[in-house]
């Protein structure tokens, strides 16, 4: 498996709608083409690719203050469950960590929230709804870059 970045506007990028889509839109009876996808522009993108072919994928949107936000986790439904959504947050916090952010951000499903615990995130606050259901903001200091 190799974990990379990717660019807006690519192939690979309407690949990662597509698994956006089928992971995180349709089981909520919504489409991912109905969103307003125009932060994307400017985000960093992560993608997990096996044999050359797009499986994962993930969004990293800077913030003020030394905080970048993860968002749009999305492994194929059929792979989930074998590391590979681990496998790009290991990245996506080494990414992060070389462009001098200190801090992930992230809004998780209630259902996922065991998997970022599990990665060292922790909730701060209380529940609140996100596209219909219940979501904890989640928060994880990332480990300064030794080159910086």
């Amino acid at each position: 498996m190799e974990i990379r970045t990717f660019e807006f506007d690519s192939a690979t990028y309407l690949d990662s709608l597509e698994i956006r889509d089928e992971v995180l839109r349709k089981p909520l009876g919504m489409s991912i083409y109905n969103d307003n996808l125009d932060m994307d522009r400017t985000d960093f993108h992560i993608g997990a690719f096996q044999n050359g072919k797009l499986v994962g994928s993930l969004i990293l949107h800077p913030l003020p203050d030394g905080e970048i936000k993860m968002r749009q986790v999305a492994v194929r439904s059929q792979l989930q469950s074998l590391g590979i959504g681990k496998a790009m947050i290991a990245f996506a916090e080494s990414f992060a960590s070389e462009k001098s952010f200190s801090k992930m951000v992230l809004n998780a499903r209630k259902v996922v929230l065991g998997f970022y615990e599990k990665h060292g995130y922790e909730a701060v606050g209380e529940e609140f709804l996100e596209v219909g259901i219940p979501h904890f903001k989640m928060k994880k200091q990332l480990a300064p870059n030794p080159e910086n």
